[in-house]
């Protein structure tokens, strides 16, 4: 089953301030997990939300299971994603 992806406003703004590689391979793993949300997502612990792993670089995200679509919240580095976002 095909979820749709939505790209937050703060999401988008935080991925054009990443390098063009890393935001690339973000935009990738999210994408990839389209197809698949429960392969490609990790349950937060402490957060209703997931995370998508891209090396060094998180995507905090939403599954919204009415709409079959994944909400990206944030997007940054693994060291201060979780402090400032959550």
């Amino acid at each position: 089953m095909l979820y749709a992806v939505k790209w937050r406003p703060k999401a988008l703004y935080e991925l054009r301030k990443l390098p063009k590689d890393i935001a690339a391979r973000i935009v990738k793993r999210v994408d990839l997990a389209k197809d698949n949300p429960i392969h490609f997502l990790e349950k937060l612990t402490d957060d209703t939300g997931y995370k998508i792993r891209a090396g060094d670089y998180r995507a905090i995200v939403d599954i919204l299971e009415e709409e079959k679509t994944i909400a990206v919240r944030v997007v940054g580095h693994r060291r201060n994603i979780y402090k400032r976002h959550l």
